[in-house]
């Protein structure tokens, strides 16, 4: 009899244990478990921790609550002015309501690619090519609504969505080259001209000032001369006065004297006479 009872008591004993076995569950931190009791949801949606079902009864089924980052395949489209472009995007979601993302959809990650991927071709449709290069932000905001408003449906949540690359054709790239290199010329243009007013401007104040003291263009004379001299590598023809011979002439005595006279002799000969005021131009009387 002893034995009997220790037999039975060691049988329910494992049996004991086998329902333990079978009936604990443990649900991570970032997991919620859905729980169904023959096939129908229950209400209660279990949280991180150790949890026990019903064996053969229930089934728990964990949903992972952590953000998850897709890649959206390339899309091929046409923009709305008419230019073949290949985009491709980065989506970032979760699962909010765990109970709805199982029972609502058969796979929310594969439904929301889907979503994404047609959200990506109708958003490419509607804009331009400056819009897809520059106005990214406006996009990614477009995109991001077009995705969330079914997924809410499923208990899912779009965090974020971003365009990642624009793949333009060979030729449209080139175009887009030559347009760059035309607006940089244009604008060298532009600020080329600008300088030569400013320095026009200026020019004509300097020639102001030395008109009034004629003394400045000769200082000026002097230091071209000295600027140009510095280098060692030139010609300089510098134009002499005659009036500076002329005062060598009554200033030196001697052979000197004749020297500068005659040097002044020759440079008068040199230069033409102008034609007095009752002979005609280019005739002697």
């Amino acid at each position: 009899m002893v034995e009997e009872l220790v037999a039975a008591g060691v049988a329910v004993v494992c049996a004991g244990a086998v329902y333990g076995m079978s009936a604990a569950r443990v649900v991570r931190q970032y997991e919620r478990g859905v729980v169904f009791r023959l096939g129908k949801l229950k209400s209660s949606v279990r949280g991180p921790g150790f949890t026990m079902i019903v064996p053969f009864v229930d089934k728990l089924r964990k949903v992972n609550m952590q953000i998850v980052t897709m890649p959206v395949p390339a899309q091929d489209g046409i923009t709305r002015d008419n230019v073949t472009v290949r985009v491709d995007a980065v989506i970032y979601f979760k699962v909010v309501d765990a109970a709805e993302a199982v029972v609502q959809v058969e796979d929310y990650r594969f439904a929301v690619s889907q979503m994404a991927q047609t959200s990506l071709r109708s958003i490419i449709g509607k804009s331009d090519l400056d819009d897809l290069l520059s106005n990214r932000e406006k996009l990614n905001q477009g995109l991001e609504l077009m995705i969330d408003s079914p997924a809410i449906g499923w208990g899912v949540q779009i965090d974020r969505v971003e365009i990642k690359d624009v793949s333009l054709p060979e030729t449209m790239k080139r175009s887009m080259a030559r347009q760059a290199e035309a607006d940089r010329e244009r604008r060298a243009r532009v600020i080329n001209a600008d300088a030569e007013l400013q320095a026009s401007k200026k020019l004509a104040e300097a020639a102001g000032v030395m008109s009034d003291q004629p003394a400045a263009l000769q200082l000026r004379l002097l230091q071209t001369v000295v600027a140009v001299a510095a280098e060692k590598n030139s010609t300089l023809v510098l134009p002499f006065p005659v009036e500076l011979l002329r005062f060598l002439e009554r200033a030196t005595p001697g052979d000197a004297g004749r020297a500068a006279q005659a040097a002044v002799q020759q440079l008068t000969e040199a230069v033409p006479r102008p034609p007095a005021d009752d002979e005609p131009d280019g005739h002697a009387p």
